[in-house]
């Protein structure tokens, strides 16, 4: 029997490396993601948002949306899938049931964090923190409901920006005693800062946030192994650097009215069957004995 998710990435994230997971907003970036050798992918909460809605990470995106795409996901991709599972959509028994939804879904992780609904992505102006007691039920209730005790629940302060960075150390100290296996402190400003949590939380796995706001200093895994962090996430890397490709395609077809000049720059169809799982398909039509009229092919 294959080792589980939830049990690889428990054990990777015990180690003393730290576990690049590059951020995926759909099923296609996930097989990419797969096929060049990481160990982990991230599902990121604004990339979903902005390719599922067109819309900035808000708090516009429903539970039931976000496990869709979770699900989706791990379908596509046999690696261990990091979830955002945003506030946790309510209280302790929305809680509850948020992680039984992305447990049925094949995620080996999520983190919750502690902003006030409607949440807003870490790294924009405008979070508002709940209580920590409030934040602490959460955590109790996310962790009394799993079913896979390998399923790890991430506990994510945002606290940073709205009570400051003591207090966010201070409730990252609550919520680990709360029972979260992992600690997220969000959009620390300073390598100053980042190294004050690995001493702080020595021993315990942390997470690294290498969001592309350029509030968190710009480390590699190698630094981030160093002070500590045993997981960082890249959440929209992918589609940051999949936007001026896709510019500069739709200005070669808006001025020339064909692709013929930079058909030399994109993949090709082959590579594009390739990602999508066609050989894996032909297999399986080979297998099965499809009639040579029925096989998909090049």
């Amino acid at each position: 029997m294959s080792e589980r998710p939830t049990t690889r990435l428990k054990s990777l994230l015990s180690g003393s490396r730290c576990i690049v997971a590059p951020g995926v907003a759909d099923a296609f970036a996930a097989r990419m993601v797969a096929m060049e050798g990481f160990e982990a992918c991230y599902m990121t909460g604004f990339g979903t948002s902005l390719t599922r809605l067109g819309m900035p990470d808000i708090g516009l995106l429903t539970m039931s949306e976000m496990v869709d795409n979770a699900a989706r996901i791990v379908d596509a991709c046999a690696l261990p899938l990091v979830a955002d599972a945003d506030t946790g959509y309510g209280n302790p028994m929305n809680v509850r049931r948020t992680i039984h939804e992305y447990e049925r879904a094949g995620v080996a992780a999520v983190h919750l964090e502690d902003q006030a609904w409607p949440k807003r992505c870490g790294h924009l102006a405008g979070k508002r923190v709940i209580p920590v007691m409030e934040m602490e039920a959460k955590l109790k209730a996310a962790v009394d409901s799993r079913r896979d005790p390998d399923f790890l629940v991430i506990a994510r302060t945002d606290a940073i920006a709205v009570e400051g960075f003591d207090a966010a150390l201070e409730r990252a100290e609550r919520y680990r005693a709360a029972g979260a296996d992992v600690l997220f402190v969000e959009a620390p400003t300073s390598t100053a800062q980042l190294e004050q949590i690995g001493r702080r939380f020595a021993g315990i796995p942390l997470l690294y946030n290498m969001a592309a706001s350029g509030k968190t200093p710009d480390l590699d895994n190698a630094a981030m192994a160093r002070l500590g962090f045993r997981i960082a996430i890249f959440p929209n890397w992918l589609l940051l650097a999949a936007i001026p490709a896709m510019r500069r395609m739709l200005k070669e077809l808006k001025q020339k009215g064909g692709v013929a000049d930079i058909r030399g720059e994109v993949a090709t169809f082959k590579e594009f069957t390739e990602i999508a799982g066609l050989p894996e398909v032909q297999a399986l039509e080979d297998r099965y004995g499809l009639p040579e009229d029925q096989r998909a092919g090049l």
